[in-house]
């Protein structure tokens, strides 16, 4: 797959309504009840809002970019005003240009809030979701919407549990090094082009461009769909990015750690990650030699290093022999 030669950021500062509708909707169990013309409005903020003091008439840091969620409470406040108090409070909070409403546990909407939605074209969702649960799930997702992401060229693929990204020139055998392990029962999560994301700023979490999803460039046969060729164990759509390894030619003079005492790191997103360089060879199993590198990481994120223990032998052996 075509990609980038040099990382590209992608940051996200805002979602439109009907992305997010389109993205989390099923997730979230929304059903849309008015305002389809404000599906255009956009989320500028990745929080939620619950506007009780809003519909009492307080629009001081009122958070008007953010998500509106209506509970029991506010309904009950809604519907025990009388008509035209109601249908004034709840213009008021339209016209702030709110991006949308969405009303928890599969509440009732007033048909006063349908008609001022319609009218200031405001989107109306319902969700049978508890207020609290439909919050944190809401949440949760605009965190991944919002979170900084970064277009990284290589392919990342999920070796029991470790996510490896290989990185290396084109031409180097990243897309056959990936499929030799996806042949093996691991799974590929992207090819030759990954899209990083940074979650609350303490991990990253890599999946696919939409477009190139599930497919491969194999050189000699061309572009293969991943889930037609081995079935649905040989995909997954994201993984937790634990492990970076590059695949460089080998050449005279090449110098690599023999011992692997000191672990190698590079930065992504502010984010440092274990790496590893793994000279390019004919004749060399780059699918093994991955695999190997990534069960490794695994033991030595367990505490386990295979290098200190080995450097410990060898010193104990060197001071008994020198006493």
């Amino acid at each position: 797959m075509p990609a980038a030669s040099h990382p590209t950021y992608r940051r996200v500062p805002e979602v439109t309504v009907g992305q997010f509708y389109e993205h989390h909707g099923r997730q979230l169990h929304l059903s849309l009840l008015a305002g389809k013309a404000g599906l255009s409005r956009t989320i500028r903020e990745g929080s939620v809002n619950r506007p009780g003091l809003a519909l009492a008439g307080y629009f001081k840091y009122f958070a008007r970019h953010r998500v509106q969620v209506i509970g029991k409470a506010e309904n009950s406040y809604i519907h025990g005003l009388p008509p035209e108090e109601s249908r004034k409070r709840l213009s008021a909070l339209f016209e702030k240009e709110i991006p949308c409403l969405i009303l928890a546990r599969s509440l009732a909407a007033p048909p006063i809030v349908l008609e001022e939605a319609e009218k200031h074209s405001i989107a109306v969702f319902r969700s049978p979701l508890q207020t609290m649960r439909l919050i944190n799930a809401i949440t949760i997702c605009l965190e991944m919407d919002f979170a900084p992401q970064i277009l990284e060229q290589g392919s990342m693929v999920d070796i029991q549990g470790v996510g490896v990204l290989i990185k290396g020139s084109s031409g180097v055998g990243k897309s056959e090094c990936v499929l030799s392990l996806v042949e093996r029962g691991h799974t590929l999560v992207s090819d030759d082009a990954t899209l990083i994301r940074c979650v609350e700023g303490r991990e990253l979490v890599a999946t696919a461009p939409e477009q190139t999803r599930f497919h491969m460039e194999v050189r000699g046969i061309g572009i293969i769909n991943v889930a037609s060729v081995y079935g649905v164990r040989g995909i997954r759509l994201e993984k937790r990015l634990d492990l970076v390894v590059t695949l460089k030619e080998w050449s005279e003079g090449f110098e690599m750690d023999r011992i692997g005492l000191d672990q190698g790191h590079c930065e992504i997103l502010k984010i440092r990650v274990p790496h590893v360089t793994i000279p390019v060879r004919p004749g060399r199993n780059l699918a093994t030699l991955v695999e190997v590198a990534a069960l490794d990481q695994k033991l030595r994120a367990m505490g386990y290093h295979a290098a200190m223990e080995f450097n410990e032998r060898l010193k104990s052996l060197m001071r008994r022999r020198g006493r």
